[in-house]
């Protein structure tokens, strides 16, 4: 009887703490409160084949984690005082190294010369930072975005234009003022001409004609070709740099040659 009663005692207990185990726990995870982070509290589970068990719940956060895009890069310009590093590597104004030091001797070079601290290589061992004026940030974040600028990929735009070889001269010249407009806009330009049945001028005779009055702005493309009976077309685009250097040096040289020829002529004549 005795046996009996403890044993139910036992069971009474057991329920009575699995129920208010639920009722903690429920509470807790009903609860609308704004998102944070739960403390870690001890849990009493009960089991049926053995006695109660303690256990210890880890702390978890509902607040959604921030996810650090590593591409993402940090915006040019002063740190401030803000220095995460114990240890820097540090740049003068100059672009001299300094060497290594501690984040305080950093900032006192800062404060002792009136510059500013600017991260350039966060991912070094140890980070590089560099002390700079003001202007020097400006003319850096000026040149960044130029090159940004230069580096990014332009749409291709190709404009195009045609008309009959019979076309007359000053009508070629203002066809020609369009073409060099758009060259200079670095724009390609498909130039189709039909070849007119009254007109002796042949149509690659006037793709030339064309190129050589811009010369040190363009060049072919596509060369001249015929894509039909009685019809030619060439594609135009504007010349690199490396590309104007070689002509420039081209035109040099044959007008070297000329003026050696022209010296040369006086001289037979009066020999004769």
């Amino acid at each position: 009887m005795i046996s009996f009663c403890v044993m139910k005692l036992l069971c009474q207990t057991t329920r009575n703490e699995s129920r208010y185990a639920k009722r903690f726990c429920g509470t807790l995870l009903s609860q609308t409160v704004q998102k944070g982070v739960f403390p870690p509290f001890w849990m009493a589970v009960p089991d049926p084949r053995k006695t109660n068990v303690l256990v210890f719940t880890q702390p978890f956060c509902t607040a959604e984690k921030s996810h650090k895009d590593p591409k993402r890069k940090a915006a040019f310009g002063s740190v401030g005082r803000r220095i995460p590093y114990r240890i820097l590597h540090v740049i003068n104004q100059d672009g001299e190294s300094l060497g290594d030091m501690h984040r305080a001797e950093a900032l006192r070079l800062m404060d002792e010369h009136d510059l500013k601290l600017v991260l350039l290589r966060e991912n070094a061992e140890p980070p590089v930072y560099r002390l700079m004026t003001g202007q020097q940030i400006h003319e850096e974040k000026l040149k960044r975005a130029e090159k940004e600028k230069a580096s990014s990929k332009t749409v291709l735009v190709q404009k195009e234009l045609s008309f009959s070889s019979a076309i007359a001269k000053n009508d070629l010249e203002t066809k020609i003022k369009q073409i060099t407009h758009w060259i200079e806009k670095k724009y390609h330009v498909k130039v189709t001409i039909r070849q007119a049945k009254d007109s002796n001028t042949d149509t690659f005779t006037l793709f030339d004609q064309i190129l050589e009055t811009m010369s040190d702005k363009a060049t072919y493309l596509s060369k001249p070709k015929a894509i039909k009976e009685g019809t030619s077309m060439c594609i135009l685009r504007h010349i690199s740099d490396k590309e104007l250097k070689a002509h420039q040096k081209m035109e040099k040289q044959k007008n070297s040659t000329v003026k050696k020829d022209e010296n040369e002529e006086p001289k037979s004549s009066e020999l004769c």
